[in-house]
């Protein structure tokens, strides 16, 4: 089978660059006008007038605004398991959490779009998810604990996205570093010390 010509390489490129920059546009555009607006309200003429793109062309990307905001989600989840990813089980819980506050400051539109609209995204249910699988990655269930391993990561979880919400709709009044302390303190010092025993590291 030959191999594609140079000039097809060139045009997949090009119809590439141009999807990402019509989602990217998209996204934009749904995160400007759900904190203007609110999600219900949104729809997808406002959406593709403030992207500046014509109307069909939002359904050759999404097939309507709940599936641009769930791209929207796994795109946060996504990056922020690489910054965490460097990371072992017997890290230190306040860098871990300083990390996570570090990229939401970075995204905080984004993040506040998708507390804003959780109904709709289940954004709690997706951090469950994701995050329960790295707990049950990195951690086993303490012997003798009267708490469940699935119990403790479903409270971590859940106290986490809290505290993020918190920060965000106080404006972020402290520094990622402090909110890492505040998460270490609050939540997995105790929950390391009820129910949580690190995973031998695998040679």
């Amino acid at each position: 089978m030959s191999e594609p010509a140079d000039s097809d390489r060139a045009s997949e490129h090009r119809t590439d660059l141009r999807v990402q920059r019509t989602r990217r546009r998209l996204g934009e555009a749904m995160v400007e006008l759900t904190l203007e607006r609110g999600y219900d309200a949104l729809t997808i003429r406002d959406l593709t007038e403030r992207a500046e793109i014509g109307y069909a062309t939002f359904f050759r990307h999404y097939p309507d605004k709940e599936a641009l905001l769930r791209d929207l989600l796994e795109e946060v989840l996504e990056g922020l398991m690489e910054r965490l990813e460097p990371l072992t089980a017997d890290a230190d819980a306040a860098l871990t959490g300083a990390l996570v506050f570090e990229h939401v400051r970075e995204h905080a539109p984004l993040y506040r779009l998708l507390l804003a609209s959780q109904p709709s995204v289940d954004l709690l249910g997706r951090a469950l998810e994701v995050g329960a699988e790295e707990i049950n990655r990195s951690f086993d269930g303490r012997e003798g604990s009267p708490v469940p391993l699935e119990i403790a990561a479903h409270h971590i979880i859940r106290s986490f996205v809290a505290l993020i919400e918190w920060w965000l709709a106080h404006d972020m009044p402290y520094p990622p570093e402090t909110m890492g302390e505040v998460y270490r303190a609050l939540i997995m010092d105790p929950a390391r010390e009820v129910a949580l025993a690190p995973r031998p590291s695998r040679a």
